[in-house]
């Protein structure tokens, strides 16, 4: 079975889901952007990132991944995860990752 393909906004997405995102994208979300084709045949680029049961792809240009990073309190100076914040979520969603490893 596969999964649902979610298409949403940076700033739309639950709070739990963009801490995951982080903790997939520690050092920026600008070099994995991907792109395709919305319904109304327009390219769009988007960061991709699954869950257990959705695929999402998370609608941004590259300089929407630059500015949420570098307003996000989360990342340092230099674009990368605060090591005491990866350890805070890796903590908090350590259970998912044990419920994947089956």
């Amino acid at each position: 079975m596969s999964k649902p393909r979610v298409v949403k906004d940076y700033d739309k997405i639950d709070e739990s889901v963009k801490q995951q995102i982080k903790l997939n994208y520690p050092e920026g979300f600008e070099q994995h952007l991907v792109k395709f084709q919305n319904k109304e045949g327009k390219t769009v680029s988007a960061l991709p990132f699954e869950t257990e049961e959705v695929y999402y792809l998370i609608r941004m240009t590259v300089l929407e991944a630059q500015e949420i990073i570098e307003e996000d309190d989360d990342y340092d100076d230099d674009g990368f995860l605060k090591e005491e914040v990866k350890e805070e979520y890796e903590e908090k969603f350590d259970d998912i990752d044990e419920d994947d490893e089956v």
